[in-house]
């Protein structure tokens, strides 16, 4: 089951608007959207729209977190919101006729049927079913109501539901990730396609919608997977009449695995995009560790840019085994990929770390030649851009911001006499020079039987207040000679007193 021949490849994300985007669905959407862009000289496009039938879920909030998303990641669409295309609107929201014309042409052609069965039926009946050690999905009990029953039944007051009549076949379909798959009658029962209400539910909506937008591949999660069956045999009757071309081939990407290797819910604190926008991960470093969940560019390879990703990604050679989230190593891919940015870029967008609300100092008090001067050092040590606040404060504070535990570990029996030497002989350095001010301290570990390492400890935390942090000698050098002395002097009065 597959498009056909030398059709070109469209790809769609359909997300719904509920809540903040979690990592599973940007790992779908970077999937489709490489898929789509290696694709792309042959015409192939990636189309963006959005589900949001479910009123009591959906919120205006959520859709314009998941288009700001969207932008943020880097994601073009060539079809959808704020984009347009040939298929409006992108929102199912707005294709309500759609749906109930589709339903009704189902019905006439006996694809589907109304089923007029109680919750209270359907739950004894599959009791009944698993009691007897019989698959308990629906039995087709109202698939062949005469028109007295179905009288009968609307003289109660019961409002019928739409369930979708499955053909008393095997369905075989071969999955682009997973290979041939195989589902038997009996473990695929009709299902309903629109409330008693008449809201249209996702099971017509989502294949009525790849049909019509004409979708060559739908690639989707794997906890999908049960319900690809019954889009197949839907797919079926919307050719059947004319409402669709072809049938799309399925890829089913593996689970995200989190904490004790369950799958990573929408509910889990670290499933959130938002939360890795907070913390300061560059786009590129997240979307390369998150292809890595279940896909790579080669055994020796881990960082790439998106354009090596596009270049080299087939969906076919995506690993159909469940992916873990490691935080540590997303953190370390970022990392490499922060190092990777030019100092200028890398500065720009630490921006939002050095001002209201997660800068602890003044805005009059941020100086910018001190910045740029200090961002090189900054660049190479950061795993996230938020680190940024803390191992900087100390330029723009004034006085250090004490991190108690780091003094106390720090300033050991005989600091004092070590501080007083330290700001003698920095006070005779060359300011100038990072190497003068480290050839300083040296000297001052020296004269009381220290190496560097343990000399510089006190020093460090005098000056920044913490005990590890950007390179000393040049963190010193741009302080200035008069803040240094002076942070050392009041270290020094603290200690004595």
């Amino acid at each position: 089951m597959a498009s056909a021949p030398g059709s070109p490849v469209r790809v769609r994300f359909c997300p719904s608007p509920t809540g903040n985007p979690h990592v599973g669905l940007v790992r779908t959407a970077l999937f489709n959207w490489a898929f789509a862009r290696h694709n792309e000289g042959s015409g192939a496009q990636f189309v963006f729209r959005i589900e949001d039938t479910d009123a009591a879920r959906d919120s205006e909030e959520s859709y314009g977190q998941l288009l700001d998303s969207m932008r943020w990641l880097g994601f073009d669409w060539d079809e959808g919101p704020e984009v347009g295309g040939p298929h409006e609107p992108y929102r199912q929201s707005q294709r309500m006729d759609i749906y109930r014309d589709v339903a009704a042409k189902l019905l006439e052609a006996g694809h589907a049927y109304h089923c007029y069965c109680s919750t209270e039926e359907l739950d004894a009946r599959r009791e009944a079913a698993r009691a007897a050690g019989k698959p308990s999905g629906y039995d087709g009990h109202c698939r062949e109501l005469t028109a007295e029953q179905k009288e009968a039944y609307e003289a109660e007051g019961r409002t019928p539901i739409v369930r979708f009549r499955m053909p008393d076949e095997t369905i075989t379909f071969t999955d682009v990730v997973r290979g041939e798959l195989t589902f038997t009658p009996e473990n695929v029962p009709d299902y309903g396609i629109v409330r008693a209400n008449g809201a249209p539910l996702y099971t017509l909506v989502n294949p009525v919608d790849d049909a019509l937008m004409e979708i060559t591949h739908v690639l989707r999660g794997e906890d999908l997977l049960s319900s690809t069956p019954r889009q197949i045999a839907l797919y079926k009757a919307l050719t059947e009449l004319g409402i669709a071309k072809q049938i799309p081939a399925f890829g089913h990407l593996p689970y995200v695995m989190g904490e004790g290797n369950k799958k990573l819910s929408k509910r889990d604190p670290q499933a959130s995009l938002n939360l890795y926008r907070e913390r300061g991960f560059l786009p590129e470093g997240l979307l390369n560790y998150l292809s890595l969940l279940g896909w790579s560019l080669s055994a020796d390879q881990d960082i790439f840019t998106m354009d090596e990703m596009v270049a080299a990604f087939d969906v076919t050679d995506v690993n159909p085994n469940p992916a873990r989230f490691d935080l540590k190593k997303a953190e370390a891919i970022n990392a490499d990929h922060i190092r990777l940015l030019d100092v200028k870029d890398f500065a720009e967008r630490c921006a939002p770390w050095l001002r209201a609300p997660f800068a602890p100092w003044a805005p009059e008090d941020f100086d910018q030649a001190a910045w740029d001067a200090i961002a090189p050092h900054a660049q190479t040590r950061l795993k996230v851009l938020s680190e940024i606040t803390d191992n900087v404060d100390f330029l723009f504070l004034a006085e250090p911001a004490f991190d108690e535990a780091s003094w106390t570990k720090a300033m050991k029996e005989g600091s004092d006499a070590l501080l007083r030497t330290a700001r003698e002989k920095l006070d005779a350095a060359d300011w100038s020079s990072a190497e003068s001010l480290k050839e300083a301290v040296l000297a001052a570990g020296e004269a009381h039987g220290l190496k560097l390492g343990k000399a510089q400890a006190p020093v460090r935390v005098a000056v920044t207040g913490r005990t590890i942090g950007l390179p000393l000698f040049e963190s010193l050098e741009i302080l200035g000679k008069e803040k240094t002395l002076a942070r050392i002097d009041a270290a020094l009065a603290k200690l004595t007193a």
